[in-house]
């Protein structure tokens, strides 16, 4: 291929096109998303976004802080907030408002793009290992430098991909925190295959794969005022380098990871005793080899609970992210038609 002469083992890089940059999302056809439609029988909706100035405070990583409001400004600094029209035209009544806003794209609800997570790779086959993203994007061209005047965010894999993929299907919700509560778990293979066949969870090429495990509703709770230690030690979170998730995850045709926690996976990281290894091993996976995409911080706890009284698992899903060319994560809410 042009970009790579090695993919990583396991990845489907190449598969959706060379120059593909929508990954997974390519399964999300007319006909799967006819079918997700076919889920609407009540047309009751669920908004599952937190506030997007939650989890308060610097956030849960620190290179994130709450959105800035801020009322936007004349050239002679006159706030248009509040602003009369008869400054305009003496006979005009109107009194507008007029703001703007400073905003981590990933502080709150939110979706990866896949320029979010590459890797150290040698996709080259030369022996030297390079910063790559899916499909053999490279951070040295393909990503802007951070102190670029001009700068530009990812010129590939931005989340403008996602967005103009049309980010509506059919959502399946699987319920951990009815099986742990707010116990830290991380849930492998086994577990999540046993919690899925009692739930009566199945999962089809195409899906949104949604996980509850009650963490939003636990920043929620904090008012604005994340105890770190408390969420750091709280709530389950899917194993990541549990091998045998990994291939069901590529198996399962599914072409997002949506969950209520900060990271989908555990960020509980275990010695291997290997040399080198990825931190977020799913964000890995995900991201950088298979191109699904993840999304983190959703509010799911009241559709869970509509769901499960309803002993159902399906719904329609719509979420687009910002159309904001070159970013690598945005804002998001989600709804869920059932």
């Amino acid at each position: 291929m042009g970009r790579w002469q090695n993919r990583p083992a396991g990845s489907n890089w190449g598969e959706f096109g060379a120059d593909d940059q929508r990954g997974r999302m390519n399964l999300l056809t007319p006909a799967r998303r006819l079918a997700a439609v076919r889920e609407v029988r009540e047309g009751v909706v669920f908004c599952l976004s937190l506030p997007l100035d939650y989890p308060g405070g610097p956030g849960l990583w620190e290179t994130r802080s709450p959105p800035k409001l801020a009322a936007t400004r004349f050239a002679n600094g006159h706030a248009a907030y509040p602003f009369h029209m008869s400054g305009y035209a003496k006979r005009a009544t109107d009194v507008v408002n007029d703001d703007q806003v400073t905003l981590c794209l990933q502080y709150s609800t939110q979706w990866d793009a896949l320029a979010h997570c590459g890797s150290e790779f040698d996709a080259d086959g030369d022996g030297v290992r390079e910063a790559v993203f899916y499909n053999g994007f490279r951070a040295d061209g393909d990503m802007s430098a951070p102190d670029d005047p001009a700068f530009a965010g990812a010129r590939a894999l931005g989340i403008e991909n996602l967005a103009r993929a049309g980010v509506q299907g059919r959502g399946v919700l699987v319920d951990l925190e009815r099986e742990y509560g707010r116990k830290p778990a991380s849930v492998g293979y086994e577990a999540l295959m046993r919690l899925m066949e009692a739930q009566k969870v199945e999962v089809e090429a195409g899906d949104f794969l949604c996980i509850y495990t009650g963490f939003a509703d636990l920043v929620l709770e904090m008012q604005k005022k994340p105890d770190h230690r408390v969420l750091q030690r709280s709530c389950a979170g899917l194993a990541g380098a549990d091998a045998r998730l990994q291939r069901w995850i590529d198996e399962s045709g599914v072409v997002a990871l949506c969950a209520d926690n900060a990271a989908v996976e555990s960020t509980a990281m275990a010695d291997s005793g290997a040399e080198r290894e990825p931190l977020l091993p799913l964000h890995e996976l995900c991201l950088f080899k298979l191109g699904i995409h993840l999304a983190e911080l959703w509010y799911l706890r009241d559709l869970a609970r509509w769901l499960a009284a309803h002993q159902r698992t399906r719904f329609l899903l719509t979420a687009p992210p910002l159309d904001l060319p070159g970013a690598v994560g945005s804002p998001v809410t989600p709804l869920a038609t059932v």
